[in-house]
């Protein structure tokens, strides 16, 4: 994450957070979360990285960690998203609510929508209109979440109404490449808390999905 993102922080829990237990059930349930106690050589330093750059070990890097590489390509990607797309936070986060929402991913809506409306300054009837999947009542910023919504829904063939939009709203096409790094990102993260059925981690839990 930024670092103006790793100020949300609470840096004296350094162990997984409690949680909000999930109503679906995972398709990978012989797999457990891993901590700090119970992780490998190669598992512990992600969950070290992720516990310095956050505060906590969240539920979903707890499952990713599995597969050391799942985890790992994840916040690389991620990493390089938030330092080096070129959108705003508060773009950023629009982004990652919309690929979130085309795939169905309750628990990163929510970890998304926490971090909009505490961390990335997202405008709260921004937010609100994301959350409530309803006009957004910002020109550039439902160009924006158009474009992520499309490439996710067309499978990264966005119509050309919907590019025209996105550039015609101040953004570039090197922009446009970079929320197919989004969807990148978030294909690990969605697709993992399907898999898992994670549970909410309870500082997200004022932004469920309800």
């Amino acid at each position: 994450m930024s670092e103006r993102q790793n100020t949300l922080s609470l840096h004296d829990e350094h162990t997984m957070s409690s949680s909000i237990p999930s109503s679906v059930s995972p398709y990978l349930p012989t797999l457990a979360a891993i901590d700090l106690g119970t992780a490998d050589e190669t598992q512990k330093p992600l969950l070290e990285q992720a516990l310095k750059q956050v505060g906590f070990i969240p539920n979903m890097y707890a499952n990713m960690v599995n597969v050391p590489a799942v985890l790992s390509t994840y916040l690389h990607g991620y990493g390089l998203f938030r330092k080096a797309s070129g959108f705003l936070p508060s773009e950023q986060e629009v982004v990652f609510l919309a690929i979130s929402q085309a795939n169905g991913c309750s628990y990163c809506s929510a970890a998304h929508s926490m971090l909009a409306d505490k961390v990335s300054g997202v405008p709260a009837e921004v937010l609100a209109a994301i959350r409530a999947q309803a006009p957004i009542p910002d020109q550039r910023l439902a160009a924006l979440y158009a474009m992520a919504s499309e490439l996710v829904a067309t499978h990264g063939r966005p119509r050309a109404t919907v590019v025209q939009a996105f550039l015609s709203a101040g953004f570039s096409e090197q922009q446009a490449l970079c929320i197919v790094l989004a969807a990148g990102v978030k294909a690990l993260s969605n697709f993992s808390n399907h898999a898992f059925a994670t549970p909410l981690d309870e500082r997200f839990a004022a932004y469920a999905v309800k």
